[in-house]
């Protein structure tokens, strides 16, 4: 797409001003530009959808309440106690079992009930679903496929109320969100070369990961 056809969106905007409203509106704002009705619409949703209004609030008051005071951890723990949340799920890599199970040892020390699926579970060959060997980690020998879905599906028999993401791949955590009936948030993303800590090729994208901003894809 060239860049005169480009339709701009909130990464082409320097002003922010959706966010305090101490500057000026860009032309192209997603805010200014978008249909009143539909701004109503949602605004609905977090007032009068039980679901929307819980989840929303709670996440505010712990934002503003602790903003930059506690860490990530402790944040799931507040937010799955404010809302209620009594059985939380884990959906764990098999690359994180030793931080699921220290995530799971703090959950059980505050209070809170933990259930954990593998991402292996089921232990269904990558072949069994169409995978070639090829395309195996370590060819020629039984190799099991992330099972995003399975975790979702046995979450929900357990009835867990929150789960926690740790470590899922790319595109699994997909999956998993989509197939779980509970919500849904993230402790751990997956980054294996960044110690999982993807931001960090966006912060060092002009020096170590110049390659980010090269047109040339990744093969």
């Amino acid at each position: 797409m060239s860049k005169k056809t480009k339709k701009l969106s909130c990464t082409d905007c320097g002003l922010i001003n959706c966010y305090r409203q101490e500057k000026s509106f860009p032309q192209f704002c997603l805010t200014t530009n978008t249909d009143n009705e539909m701004i109503e619409e949602v605004n609905e949703l977090y007032r009068n959808d039980e679901f929307v209004s819980k989840l929303s609030k709670v996440a505010a008051e712990i934002e503003g309440t602790y903003y930059g005071k506690i860490t990530r951890v402790e944040e799931i723990i507040l937010f799955a106690k404010k809302i209620g949340a009594e059985k939380i799920g884990i959906a764990t890599c098999v690359g994180l079992m030793s931080e699921a199970k220290t995530f799971a040892k703090i959950l059980n020390v505050k209070g809170l009930e933990s259930y954990c699926v593998i991402c292996k579970v089921g232990s269904t060959d990558k072949t069994e679903v169409g995978v070639d060997e090829e395309l195996k980690i370590k060819k020629g020998c039984h190799e099991s496929l992330c099972n995003p879905v399975m975790q979702a599906k046995l979450l929900n028999e357990e009835k867990t109320d929150l789960n926690v993401i740790v470590g899922l791949c790319v595109g699994h955590d997909s999956l998993f969100i989509k197939y779980s009936e509970a919500p849904v948030t993230t402790l751990i993303t997956k980054d294996r070369v960044l110690a999982h800590n993807p931001a960090a090729a966006l912060y060092t994208s002009n020096f170590y990961y110049k390659r980010l901003l090269e047109e040339n894809d990744i093969e």
